[in-house]
């Protein structure tokens, strides 16, 4: 589907004026076009959203967003030639890709797992309430995690897994990258603290938090905060009942 027209630039700006920040470029991906539709119709009302194209198949996702440079995918999980978990892997394999929420029906589902370990920032249901859907995609274009550690813990634990305890042991050996504080940090995302609860936490400054977490994300090759708290699970560093 072709982008809707540019918006138009603003007239000129006085001096000492900042220009506004440009609108969250959203793609939406879904195979009903009666969603794509509802979807379209509730973010591309709004003044800093933008929706710049849809796709009816994950196998449409890597063209549109070479064309279109989204900051936002919202995902559809079941689609009838390539799915959104294989669609999400690819697009966040590559250097620079949007960042990805995912659109299910269900709370806990293997899929929506396997769409978070491969780098997706979050998962909203399909019946949420429209606002909490626009801040989630506001949350994810600033950088901020969708989902709570509670939600995280439940889909890890509602979710069969037989490689569970080999993902166990090398999600252990892979924390041995980081050094005692930087593992401190990891640890508190996993219980999804905010950087600033961090820093009050374990004394630090919230810049040198972000640095930590800058740095963990590099160690371990991952892409986002919700991916350090699903290692952080994994490797058993939160009790269950560290709520």
């Amino acid at each position: 589907m072709n982008a809707p027209p540019s918006t138009p630039p603003p007239a000129g700006l006085r001096d000492g004026q900042e220009s506004p920040s440009p609108p969250i470029r959203v793609l939406l991906v879904d195979d009903d076009p009666l969603v794509r539709a509802g979807l379209s119709f509730m973010l591309g009302g709004l003044p800093d959203i933008r929706i710049v194209g849809e796709a009816a198949d994950g196998s449409e996702v890597a063209a549109l967003v070479d064309r279109h440079a989204p900051d936002v995918v919202l995902m559809d999980i079941r689609m009838p030639s390539l799915d959104g978990l294989a669609a999400t892997e690819q697009l966040r394999g590559r250097e620079g890709a949007p960042e990805v929420i995912v659109l299910t029906t269900f709370h806990a589902d293997e899929q929506v797992l396997r769409a978070l370990r491969a780098g997706a920032a979050g998962f909203v249901l399909k019946d949420t309430p429209s606002a909490e859907i626009v801040e989630a995609v506001r949350r994810v274009a600033a950088g901020a995690p969708v989902l709570s550690p509670g939600v995280t813990r439940q889909l890890i634990a509602r979710v069969t897994d037989r490689a569970q305890d080999e993902r166990g042991g090398r999600a252990r050996e892979r924390l041995t990258l980081l050094n005692e504080r930087e593992r401190e940090v990891a640890v508190a995302v996993g219980r999804g603290q905010s950087n600033a609860d961090i820093a009050a936490s374990l004394y630090l400054s919230v810049a040198t938090v972000k640095a930590h977490v800058s740095r963990i994300l590099t160690k371990l090759g991952l892409n986002n905060r919700v991916q350090i708290a699903l290692l952080v699970h994994d490797a058993g560093e939160i009790p269950d009942d560290d709520v």
